[in-house]
């Protein structure tokens, strides 16, 4: 059984606790000022946070969530949690050369992400060689070239050249261009492992993956669909745009297996009404849908909407195609399978639809709940046909709002960081550069897994992120990621990728959002995209936290002129000394970029094309919105097995953890926890606090896939669906079950088992001494943020 990746025991004083208040806004106030000023200092404090979201400051590097408009922006446009990831980011402590001579990789690696976290900014490049067994200094020079002598031994197909959502514009289209002038399409990033269903299924049903509204339209829908979704810790800014929605008249229909706490009694810290009033109540009804139940609530609804005639006939008639086919599908439909599936009752299922029938502007959001399944890109599918249905593409207040959950990762997938890019991207790459970038499809996130895993590719490349801690399968993906010859990270902080370690191993560190960066030409500045296509700048405002970092743009100019030199006629230096250089390419090769250097440097930027928002038209094979058949699929769970989902706490963001605490739901001082439905805790003969291990079989092959250790905490869940936090139960997802079409990690979906906690854990007291419940559960505090 693995552990691996999982660990929480050297600080683990977990405790779930009842909350003592319900929290106001002025808690989120104090939360954000303890955490700056601990980690920053005042100084960096008010540099940081006045600045935040500003349309002269930096783009915060948190949530893709958009900005108001820069004449309706606060003076704190930020929330919770994107005060966090500013001080973690501008945290002044260091870990210098010196850290790493006195800790060894296998003891850092014994460490949980929190605490590696904690040793703040990395301040020179470090190196470990073969046989090594700490990380060394090394000269940036030396670094490239051995980068550079590594890419060319090997054939470009047998390199992976991964990206996080917090590169910038400039430096994804750099990084692009660098791997495609290697030779490769090997380009996978965080989006495979999160929104890549939606990009899929949006591609074929309206020719475009993006969302197809504004802010504006939040603000002005008439009802708002959330669904496996949690923006009042994932996306905490969208609250306040729910509760302006709200005040213009909207109605929230929240569909998530747990009723989350940020919809709840919203206490915004703006507002005199958030600070001292009673605050505001968003979601008008809530259905705590089974795990996997979406597609089929999804279809009920469109089954009674066709029976009330609620259909828009003249969108569906002038600018749809499928809808006789859809129509003779969903007319089957069978309602005792929609019920098992979904574990809601008829009754409660129309009641849900009369808010659907009874609006004529509906805005649907959704995010990994959503995403991570196997039939994930069927189910994205489905929502778009109830938008098609009633006309809710392209007008006013109504359209599809997929929720990205990484700064910039829309943004570098419109600079062309994609494994199977379109052929006129690659088309305009050749006519813009005089070279033929590779025409075949690349290796997304999974597929680089299992070429490391398999011998195939030797070469690893990280451009942010952390990538053995988001992976699936991660005693897979270690063993994967050690078989390479090298890796490189491009990093601010320490994290478990750099602990799994190939031949050689470099770490580069990098300036981050908050920092100046000053190039030869003077200072520079980066672009951004946010989930409604709107492109802004982004300048830090704080010194770098050491003169040896260099900005991802020079690193990436630096590695492919170690690499390919003047292939091409390629000008790396002029890219790095001027990214306005950058921005003119963009500008003539990425479409609907044109004038990109003066329209991005506007007050909050431009919005990049969407004809299906701009226009009603559809670049599909049709040329129309298609509507879409999807069978029903139910995942089949055994006798005293349970459906796992992965989800974050209140204190983290995606795989950097802030702290041990989820105070929305009641989880204070450690993180192992599988929030449980009574009736199975009942039912598999445990109680409410007991330590259990977390076991998972996979068809595809024979391994047992453990995670250890966990306390179990009653929860209000549907009956038969549990959940834990991530990265803790990477372990347990399972390589090759994926979501069909997009390849994306089904961890929302995971058949486990539980038994007692080992004998050795239960001996050793881990985690264990100061555990109780006092069901937190049950009373929620408000959530807040500042914005």
């Amino acid at each position: 059984m693995s552990t691996r990746g999982v660990r929480d025991y050297d600080e683990a004083d977990l405790s779930v606790e009842k909350p003592k208040t319900h929290a106001a806004g002025p808690t989120a106030v104090a939360v954000s000022m303890y955490r700056s000023l601990d980690r920053m200092g005042p100084i960096r404090t008010a540099k940081t946070l006045l600045d935040l979201n500003q349309a002269e400051g930096f783009d915060c590097m948190s949530c893709a969530w958009p900005d108001p408009d820069p004449g309706h922006r606060h003076t704190a446009e930020f929330c919770e949690n994107g005060a966090k990831a500013v001080a973690e980011e501008a945290d002044t402590r260091r870990a210098t050369p010196d850290f790493f001579a006195r800790h060894s990789i296998a003891e850092l690696d014994s460490h949980t992400e929190h605490w590696l976290g904690q040793q703040g900014r990395i301040t020179h490049p470090m190196v470990k060689r073969p046989g090594g067994t700490h990380y060394e200094e090394i000269d940036w020079d030396e670094a490239f070239d051995l980068i550079g002598a590594q890419l060319r031994a090997l054939d470009p197909d047998e390199a992976v050249f991964y990206t996080s959502g917090r590169a910038s514009n400039e430096s994804a289209f750099v990084y692009q261009l660098f791997v495609r002038a290697y030779g490769t399409n090997n380009l996978p990033d965080c989006s495979n492992m999160c929104h890549e269903s939606t990009s899929i299924a949006l591609q074929e049903s309206i020719g475009i993956g993006k969302a197809s509204v504004t802010l504006d339209d939040v603000y002005n829908a008439e009802l708002i669909v959330l669904a496996g979704q949690n923006p009042g810790t994932n996306h905490p800014r969208m609250l306040s745009a729910l509760e302006k929605a709200k005040k213009n008249g909207a109605k929230i229909l929240a569909i998530n297996p747990l009723r989350e706490a940020g919809l709840i009694n919203f206490k915004n810290p703006q507002t005199p009404r958030g600070m001292v009033g009673p605050g505001t109540d968003l979601e008008d009804m809530h259905l705590p849908v089974r795990i996997n139940g979406d597609l089929a609530l999804f279809q009920a609804f469109g089954h009674l909407l066709l029976e009330w005639g609620a259909v828009d006939h003249e969108f569906v008639r002038e600018h749809t195609t499928g809808f006789d086919l859809w129509t003779q599908h969903i007319q089957k439909l069978d309602w005792a399978e929609v019920e098992a599936t979904t574990g809601l009752s008829r009754a409660v299922i129309t009641d849900a639809a009369r808010m659907l029938r009874d609006s004529s502007a509906t805005v649907f959001c959704w995010a990994m709940g959503i995403t991570q399944h196997h039939n994930a890109v069927n189910t994205v599918k489905e929502i778009t046909n109830l938008a098609f249905l009633q006309g809710n593409i392209g007008k006013p207040g109504a359209g599809l709002l997929p929720v990205r959950g990484h700064s910039n990762v829309q943004g570098d997938r419109t600079m062309g960081i994609w494994e199977r890019a379109p052929q006129h991207f690659l088309d305009a790459i050749q006519k813009e550069f005089g070279f033929d970038p590779p025409r075949e499809n690349g290796l997304d996130t999974v597929d680089s897994i299992r070429a490391m895993r398999d011998g195939k590719a030797h070469f690893f490349l990280g451009l942010g992120g952390n990538f053995a801690q988001a992976a699936p399968d991660s005693d897979v993906t270690f063993q994967a990621l050690r078989n390479t010859k090298m890796t490189v990270h491009i990093s601010t902080k320490i994290n478990r990728s750099h602990l799994v370690c190939g031949d050689t191993a470099l770490i580069l560190p990098t300036k981050g959002r908050t920092e100046k960066d000053i190039q030869a030409s003077g200072p520079q500045w980066i672009s951004v995209e946010d989930s409604t296509c709107s492109v802004h700048s982004s300048r830090g405002p704080l010194e770098p936290a050491s003169p040896y970092l260099k900005s991802e743009v020079e690193i990436l100019t630096r590695i492919a002129e170690a690499t390919i030199g003047d292939r091409y006629g390629l000008d790396w230096k002029g890219f790095r000394d001027d990214y306005r250089n950058i921005r003119e390419h963009i500008s003539r090769v990425v479409p609907g970029c044109a004038g990109y250097e003066v329209n991005v440097r506007r007050p909050g930027g431009f919005v990049l094309p969407h004809p299906p928002r701009d226009s009603r038209t559809f670049q599909t094979e049709s040329g129309l919105g298609q509507f879409a058949v999807s069978p029903i699929e139910a995942l089949q769970v055994p006798p005293k097995h349970l459906l796992l989902q992965t989800f974050r706490s209140h204190d983290q963001f995606n795989t950097t953890i802030y702290g041990l605490s989820d105070r929305y739901r009641g989880i204070e001082g450690g993180r192992r926890v599988i929030f449980m439905h009574r009736g199975d805790i009942a039912e598999l003969g445990f109680r409410d606090g007991d330590l259990v291990d977390i076991t998972t079989r996979w068809d595809g092959d024979d391994r047992v896939r453990c995670a250890e250790n966990f306390r179990i905490v009653e929860y209000k869940t549907p009956k038969g669906s549990a959940a834990a936090y991530y990265p803790e139960t990477n372990p347990l997802v399972p390589l090759d079950s994926t979501a069909a079409e997009s390849n994306c990690p089904t961890s929302k979906g995971i058949v486990v088992s539980l038994t007692p906690a080992s004998a050795h854990h239960a001996a050793s007291g881990d985690g264990q001494d100061q555990v109780r419940s006092d069901e937190g559960h049950k009373s929620h505090p408000q959530p807040e943020h500042l914005s």
